[in-house]
């Protein structure tokens, strides 16, 4: 009986060694083929590129009406939706400064949804504190200089959720005073 080899899964590395040997219109062919192959591509290549205009209030608007929508109009909250579009704005960009400001804008709305319309859920609140905890992270990558009007923007979040339900006040507190306990 002969045992049959094993085909190697292709890797990065191989489409990259690939990549290295196209010539440079050949390669311009192929990320517009990438480019047309859907619309996150297209989004990707626009991002990137700051083609037309800047980009981060796009994506502030998505993130507005995912968290933030408008109850009169029935609309309804997209929490994955607003997730997602921080996600990909990251992977096309790489700024952490500009990461921080959709971050902690992210949390603002979903704060301002709350003393607009009331208490919501647990998992509404826990998902807050999970972008809240991420725009620190992200805060404290940003140059020092940079810190302090993102700082002020996160305290000023915490100290409008102090009556706000389901621990979540407290957990802003926490993960604030934790990162920056200099206050």
């Amino acid at each position: 009986m002969t045992k049959k080899k094993k085909q190697k899964d292709s890797c990065w590395d191989d489409i990259e060694t690939s990549i290295k040997k196209i010539e440079k219109n050949h390669l311009v062919d192929l990320l517009r083929d990438v480019y047309r192959l859907c619309p996150e591509n297209k989004d990707f290549f626009h991002t990137r590129f700051s083609i037309n205009d800047d980009p981060l209030p796009r994506y502030k608007k998505i993130i507005q009406d995912a968290i933030h929508p408008y109850l009169e109009d029935h609309e309804t909250l997209e929490i994955e939706k607003a997730n997602d579009s921080i996600n990909r704005y990251s992977k096309a960009v790489d700024n952490p400064i500009r990461e921080a400001e959709l971050r902690i804008f992210y949390v603002e709305c979903g704060n301002n949804f709350t003393l607009s319309y009331g208490d919501i859920d647990e998992d509404f609140y826990d998902a807050l504190l999970d972008m809240y905890e991420y725009a620190i992270e992200t805060v404290l990558e940003t140059p020092k200089e940079e810190q302090k009007a993102f700082q002020k923007r996160l305290k000023a979040i915490m100290d409008s959720a102090s009556h706000i339900g389901w621990g979540y006040g407290d957990g802003l507190g926490d993960l604030y005073y934790e990162a920056f306990s200099e206050d």
